[in-house]
């Protein structure tokens, strides 16, 4: 987990081994950096710390992570920096805050924020739309990589857990099998962060809802106020 006050005006001191007392989700390299992200942080701390009593449930979440493309990092066989230089995806596009020493949303102020480009052989990435319809609800990376045609090794699950969580949540609602009933899904998007950089990876819910207009209201304080 990186410092949650990463750029915001002095670098950060170290690792992120500081939680936010409250809510525990969040942490920080150090004592200043918790209190200059406070005016930041408090607007989103209660609903956090909510979030995080129900952390058992989200564990749950098969999309979280995926074992298939980050066993080499979670297991510390290597850095994500390392991980993703040796796939030519360093500081790059869609990849451009996915390590400690990549870009945070603060460092790009009110500029345009998210890239579009995945930076992987088309083999690798679902860039073309898929060859066929999901025939059962998608309940794990294999089935998804499966039926995107798309290699386990490939690294575009570190990205896609966002739109994929989406999909799962969805699913336990019960209103994965209306989607095929009905033509707008609204999505209200609390408290994106990193996201803003990524939005582009958002587009393949158009895969999963085929024919469903879907919009995305993103609501938080890192949204800029020309998306609001």
């Amino acid at each position: 987990m990186e410092c949650a006050g990463k750029g915001s005006g002095t670098r950060c001191l170290g690792p992120a081994r500081k939680r936010c007392g409250r809510c525990g989700a969040v942490s920080y390299c150090s004592a200043s950096h918790q209190i200059s992200h406070w005016k930041v942080h408090r607007e989103e701390c209660e609903r956090l710390e909510q979030q995080m009593r129900n952390l058992d449930l989200l564990n749950d979440f098969p999309f979280t992570f995926s074992q298939e493309s980050t066993v080499q990092i979670s297991e510390k066989q290597e850095s994500r920096c390392s991980f993703l230089r040796k796939r030519g995806i360093h500081q790059v596009g869609l990849w451009v805050c996915e390590c400690r020493c990549g870009a945070s949303v603060t460092s790009f102020g009110n500029s345009r924020l998210e890239s579009d480009t995945w930076n992987l052989s088309n083999i690798l990435c679902p860039c073309r739309g898929p060859s066929s319809p999901i025939a059962k609800a998608l309940c794990s990376w294999k089935d998804y990589y499966e039926w995107r045609c798309i290699p386990l090794q490939s690294p575009v699950s570190l990205l896609l857990h966002w739109p994929l969580t989406v999909y799962h949540s969805i699913q336990l609602a019960g209103l994965g099998s209306l989607t095929s009933e009905i033509s707008k899904l609204c999505i209200h998007y609390l408290g994106p962060e990193k996201e803003l950089l990524q939005l582009a990876v958002f587009g393949e819910l158009r895969a999963l809802f085929p024919g469903v207009f879907v919009q995305i209201e993103l609501i938080g304080p890192a949204v800029p106020h020309h998306r609001s």
